[in-house]
């Protein structure tokens, strides 16, 4: 199955009662198993999560740290971007390089690298973890 339908597939089971904005997410980890998540909402907005941390936190908890691919979908007029948190979440389990599809349901399809889309991201170096 590729990313995409896993993504599609997953998507059904999301929680969104409030926007109604379901969002998918698969992503491959690069020992080749594939995580999914999906959006969480509750009535405190910000207090939601979105499918990219479910499936990251999915891939953790299964003892890997390293993504190689990601592929996001959501019923939208034009393919949904990861928002800037999920972006820096996903810079830090890959590299610049890994392929991020991003995809509506009509099969309306963007591709860009994790490094396209947070250019400027902050790195575990970066940080004093003294």
């Amino acid at each position: 199955m590729s990313l995409l339908s896993a993504a599609r597939d997953i998507r059904e089971k999301a929680y969104a009662p409030y926007s109604k904005f379901k969002v998918g997410v698969a992503l491959r980890s690069v020992s080749g198993d594939v995580f999914v998540g999906v959006n969480v909402e509750n009535a405190a907005y910000p207090e939601g999560t979105c499918a990219e941390a479910g499936a990251i936190a999915a891939m953790i908890a299964a003892g890997q740290t390293q993504i190689a691919e990601v592929a996001v979908i959501a019923d939208a007029p034009t393919p949904v971007q990861p928002c800037g948190g999920c972006r820096q979440k996903l810079k830090e389990f890959s590299d610049a390089d890994v392929r991020v599809t991003m995809a509506n349901l009509d099969g309306v399809s963007l591709s860009m690298t994790v490094g396209e889309l947070l250019p400027g991201a902050f790195s575990k170096d970066q940080l004093d973890m003294s």
